[in-house]
């Protein structure tokens, strides 16, 4: 989930000679594994090992899914490296708790840290204070509002995700061939920035369409949450051709209110790529016939990207002698057809 403008570089599927990606796991539990890219140093020099750097890490707990994921795949992919030692610390229950841990990981003086914050700007202050001490931070995801505060932004396309979700249902409308589709929306929190931009991207792709929102609720990135408003939801629109709901955690109980309405007249599109949405679509046995990508694999190219940055290498498949300063990952369309190549990312 991220706040950021449009300025971007794109960063898809390849390891971009980074060493980096694609990463993923499956839930909040313990024993989550993460796919990892190892690197093959014939290929790319830059993934045999180099100078020793230490990463310091810092994201919030795993309270959903996709953080979850970031955690597990940061560690997995520092693990895969003989030269990054990763020192991770615990991100407490606010941004004030973070703040106080970062303040003693700056102390330490790791090579680079990378930071999910709690909330972008409440944690800049943070990244300055790294940044001051001579420490290149990598902002992951949650961006500070400060360019100062990080000397890499990596991050995923929440207006893309938007625009995705509405040509899939723009195009599947046109199929079928419904003129003025019955769309309906349920988006995560709205006071998030995230959440706006992914809504303004549904938006505008819709509306190159001639096709508009005819329903939209506000739910919480919970199952329990998306259930309450998906019910709601249901029985404002008594017929519905299109649904898209922004967040594939909350997803479950989005689906569970469909199931328990009894209704299948629409197509419905998830977000972000989780297994349990990508198994679903795979079994094509409900409403969920799509899903938009939000990778966790940025945390893992977030730590290959710091150990290039501490090593003062570039990427070797750019002509620049350094990493950029801001990566956006690109959002791609997962359906039946592509669910196979794509199942590996799930979280």
């Amino acid at each position: 989930m991220s706040n950021f403008s449009r300025r971007r570089v794109l960063f898809g599927g390849a390891a971009v000679g980074a060493g980096a990606l694609l990463t993923a796991c499956t839930s909040n539990s313990p024993d989550n594994t993460a796919q990892i890219n190892t690197g093959n140093e014939e290929a790319n020099p830059n993934s045999a090992p180099g100078q020793k750097v230490v990463i310091g890490f810092s994201a919030p707990a795993a309270d959903h899914g996709w953080i979850a994921a970031i955690t597990n795949n940061a560690k997995a992919q520092a693990g895969a490296y003989k030269d990054v030692e990763l020192r991770a610390v615990e991100a407490g229950a606010d941004a004030a708790a973070q703040r106080a841990s970062l303040s003693t990981l700056i102390s330490q003086k790791p090579n680079v840290i990378v930071i999910l914050p709690h909330d972008g700007k409440e944690l800049n202050s943070a990244g300055l204070e790294a940044t001051k001490a001579g420490i290149p931070v990598i902002n992951l995801d949650r961006e500070f509002p400060d360019a100062l505060a990080y000397r890499l932004l990596i991050k995923g396309d929440n207006y893309g995700m938007g625009v995705a979700a509405g040509n899939y249902v723009a195009a599947q409308m046109k199929a079928k061939g419904v003129s003025a589709p019955i769309i309906g929306e349920i988006a995560g929190i709205d006071a998030l920035p995230l959440t706006q931009e992914r809504s303004k991207g549904f938006k505008d792709a819709l509306a190159t369409a001639g096709f508009k929102v005819a329903n939209r609720r506000a739910a919480e990135f919970t199952a329990d949450s998306g259930q309450r408003e998906a019910a709601g939801l249901l029985q404002a629109l008594p017929k519905m051709d299109a649904l898209w709901n922004h967040d594939d955690d909350q997803g479950i109980g989005v689906l569970a209110a469909i199931k328990q309405a009894n209704r299948s007249e629409f197509i419905m599109v998830g977000g972000a790529g989780s297994k349990t949405a990508i198994d679903a679509i795979t079994a094509d046995n409900s409403v969920l016939k799509a899903t938009v990508t939000y990778s966790p694999s940025m945390a893992s190219s977030a730590i290959s990207l710091a150990r290039l940055i501490g090593q003062g290498k570039g990427m070797s498949d750019l002509v620049e002698l350094q990493v950029p300063k801001e990566i956006t990952l690109s959002s791609e369309t997962i359906t039946k057809e592509n669910a196979s190549k794509y199942g590996k990312l799930g979280f």
